[in-house]
Parts: structure tokens; sequence; C-alpha cells
């Protein structure tokens, strides 16, 4: 089992995290599962729970109404693509879909808009993420990378 301790944001860092590791050529070290035209799906290093991925435009804007209809339309698309993936790959019982706007809002990376992609199950949290502010993962983040890419390889 893997603990994955809460660490800091990803605003704090230099740059633009989503638009620095595109760039970095290394989709397995920077945990993107999928690339796509308008966009690209990552995980999120801080998961909730395994299965947690990212959809993010290339577009380094902050709010929907800044993106291009045609990347809209196009991110539109690929955001119901990862849900089909994250089902088809976990089999949660449900998904959560969220965007934070803003860091008032709770945005880590207020700059960059994206949305989240989160697997639920009945019973999904307990006391360690509330009280100890640590999740157990049942499964490593390589190993969430490869199954979702293999997924995202083998669909259309």
């Amino acid at each position: 089992m893997e603990v994955i301790e809460k660490g800091p944001a990803p605003s704090g860092e230099a740059g633009c995290i989503f638009c620095d590791l595109p760039r970095a050529g290394d989709d397995a070290a920077s945990l993107i599962v999928h690339r796509a035209e308008a966009g690209f799906v990552i995980l999120n290093k801080f998961p909730y729970n395994n299965g947690h991925v990212m959809v993010v435009p290339h577009a380094h804007v902050a709010d929907p109404t800044e993106l291009a209809e045609g990347d809209w339309a196009a991110l539109g698309a690929l955001l119901r693509h990862t849900v089909s993936v994250v089902r088809g790959v976990y089999q949660p019982g449900g998904v959560n879909l969220g965007m934070n706007l803003g860091a008032p809002a709770g945005a880590g990376v207020p700059g960059h808009l994206h949305w989240h992609v989160v697997p639920r199950w009945d019973g999904d949290t307990n006391f360690m993420p509330v009280l100890g502010e640590t999740k157990v993962m049942p499964q490593h983040l390589a190993r969430s990378r490869e199954a979702l890419a293999a997924a995202f390889e083998s669909t259309p």
C-alpha cells in the first residue's frame, strides 16, 4: 500500500505546472495519461481516490469563458471520453466532476483551468484523510497511469 501525504500546493511552484509538464517530454514521469489536440489528461499527484485525473486545456486560461469555442467543444468531448475511460478501468459506483475557478474557490492552480474527474465508491472515505491529512492508496500512481494510458490507447 502506498501512503501519499498532503503535499504543497502546485501553485507555489515556479511557472505553470500545466504548461510545463506537457513540454517536459516524459509523460510517465509527468503522469500524463493521454494527449489530445485541445488538451491532455493527467493524474492528480495528490489524488482523492485511485484514478483521480484532471482534464487540462493546452491554452493557459483561468476561466472557461476565455477558451475558444472550438477548444471548449473539444475539451467537452475529451472530458466525456475521460469519464468513460475512468469508469472502464476502475468500475466506480459514481464519478465526481469538478472545476474550481480561482483561489477562493479552492483552485490549487488558479491560473490554468482544469476539470477533476474522481471515481467514487460507497464508503471510500474514512478517518485517515479527515484526521491524519493522509490518504492510503491501494494503487501506486505509476500503475494508475499505465492502466489509464492503455485504456485511452485502446479506445477511439
